[in-house]
């Protein structure tokens, strides 16, 4: 994908993302605490789905979350609470803040020099439906090369670029193209150029 880039008359240059490394303990960290925080509400009362004939106002919050909160959703809000819990702010939500900062910025300086950032979509590639849903670590690991586009606030998209031979399957490989912040249209370009290049997405 990339010699097929640069025969479409990009220049291919290396660029240093150093704290890229951080992006999946750092995601995960803000993500859970922003869904502990705003699923908060969810309580029956007032938002989202309502247990029915509770017994008393416990009841109703356990089994309303018991019910309406699939097993994702409850470890987010379990590991959000604990990351934002007293004694813990500090050394987990706060250090990510500053960690998320440091990844802006190496986008920031990447960007002076580049363009565009391209990278695979997956470390690995796509596996059978269902198959991760039981190691909930592979699952989130597999996210390293996405994420940082979320943490750093810039914009991205995935192309078809190729396939695996996994299993006897024939599976799709994903090419990532990333952007500066409100450079869609750059983004959508570079990955129109690309697709109309090749066959992968037919």
């Amino acid at each position: 994908a990339v010699k097929q880039m640069n025969s479409l008359g990009a220049e291919i240059v290396d660029v240093s993302l150093p704290h890229t490394d951080y992006a999946v303990a750092v995601y995960y960290i803000l993500a859970t605490a922003e869904a502990s925080a705003n699923l908060g509400r969810f309580d029956g009362v007032r938002y989202g789905y309502r247990a029915e004939n509770p017994k008393d106002v416990l009841d109703l919050y356990g089994r309303t979350r018991e019910e309406g909160f699939g097993p994702e959703v409850k470890r987010r809000v379990i590991l959000g609470t604990y990351v934002l819990s007293s004694g813990y702010y500090d050394a987990y939500y706060l250090r990510a803040q500053k960690v998320r900062e440091l990844i802006r910025q190496d986008f920031a300086k990447a960007f002076e020099k580049v363009d565009a950032v391209i990278s695979p979509t997956s470390p690995v590639p796509a596996f059978n439906l269902g198959e991760r849903t039981a190691d909930p670590l592979q699952m989130y690991l597999a996210d390293i090369f996405t994420i940082a586009a979320n943490l750093a606030g810039i914009c991205g998209i995935s192309v078809p670029c190729g396939f695996a031979e996994v299993n006897g399957h024939s599976l799709p490989i994903g090419l990532q193209l990333l952007g500066k912040p409100l450079d869609e249209a750059r983004i959508l370009q570079i990955a129109h150029a690309y697709e109309q290049s090749t066959d992968w997405h037919k």
